[in-house]
This record gives structure tokens, sequence and C-alpha cells, in this order.
């Protein structure tokens, strides 16, 4: 896992959750495919809330 995504992530993250807006948004800042911020989130045991498209 990249450290610049570990570090948005975490970073963002409220009580172990990160919203999907966030989420895209990380994912399209650092040029990465929402798949690789879903499996990043995992890893890093954060949950995905308020996913609008289905995306994670």
């Amino acid at each position: 896992m990249k450290d610049e995504l570990r570090r948005e992530m975490l970073e963002k993250a409220v009580e172990g959750k990160l919203s999907c807006a966030i989420a895209r948004k990380i994912a399209e800042d650092l040029q990465l495919s929402y798949q690789d911020v879903g499996k990043a989130a995992d890893e890093l045991g954060i949950r995905i809330k308020s996913c609008q498209l289905g995306c994670f």
C-alpha cells in the first residue's frame, strides 16, 4: 500500500469511517482506482459509509 494513500485515509477517517465522497476524492487526487482505495480501507480497518454509487 502506498504510504501517501495510507496517510490520507488515516488522516481523513473519523472514528474508523470514511465517507464515499472523500474516498472517491482521495482516489482521484492520487490517480488510483476506487478498487485500490477500497482494498486499502479494508487493510486499514476503515469502513466506507454513505456510498452513493456502490463503488466500495
